[in-house]
């Protein structure tokens, strides 16, 4: 008969005993990213880069093979931010202050997540009261800004933002290439 014991080795259970892999690491795998302590929003002001007047971005990631960038936003004013469209999915987690759409009912506060499926177009408001916002996203492709009417007239995607970073960093100092650390 045969034995009831379950196989420790098996896909769906993990072994008795913690091993880490052994075998060759596979072929062109891009290195592990950490980026420590970015919920501590207090970082060096050099590691904001400009955005527009009172809006910087904070990196966190620039994807560059698969087209998207994840970041920390922030924005120390109040008023209309942009009207944009996206051509991919956006997430969307509030760290700190609230911000929302004028074309939807629902706002994005401190603590929430916020899907944003493609081909959306709102216009984004933080209001008055709110001395600062951060929200972290990540951005799958290109933010289309546009006017009133759903012309273009700007793009934002992981190259210009990737771009952005290169020159502020290089003028704070810190060398352009201190966002290679960010780029996959």
């Amino acid at each position: 008969m045969a034995s009831a014991e379950p196989n420790n080795e098996t896909p769906n259970r993990p072994a008795a005993e913690a091993v880490a892999y052994q075998g060759k690491p596979l072929p062109n795998v891009p290195e592990d990213l950490i980026v420590p302590g970015i919920l501590n929003l207090d970082f060096d002001e050099k590691h904001w880069v400009p955005q527009a007047p009172d809006v910087w971005f904070r990196p966190i990631l620039f994807n560059v093979s698969q087209g998207y960038f994840v970041n920390l936003l922030r924005v120390r004013r109040s008023g209309i931010l942009s009207r944009h469209r996206h051509s991919g999915p956006v997430h969307a987690t509030v760290l700190k202050g609230r911000w929302h759409y004028l074309e939807h009912e629902w706002w994005a506060e401190e603590g929430s997540h916020a899907f944003e499926p493609p081909g959306d177009i709102h216009t984004l408001e933080v209001p008055d009261g709110v001395d600062e916002m951060v929200t972290l996203f990540h951005v799958t492709g290109a933010y289309i800004y546009v006017d009133p009417q759903g012309n273009p007239v700007g793009v934002e995607d992981v190259f210009s933002k990737l771009a952005s970073a290169k020159v502020h960093y290089e003028k704070v100092g810190l060398g352009s290439d201190y966002v290679d650390q960010f780029i996959r």
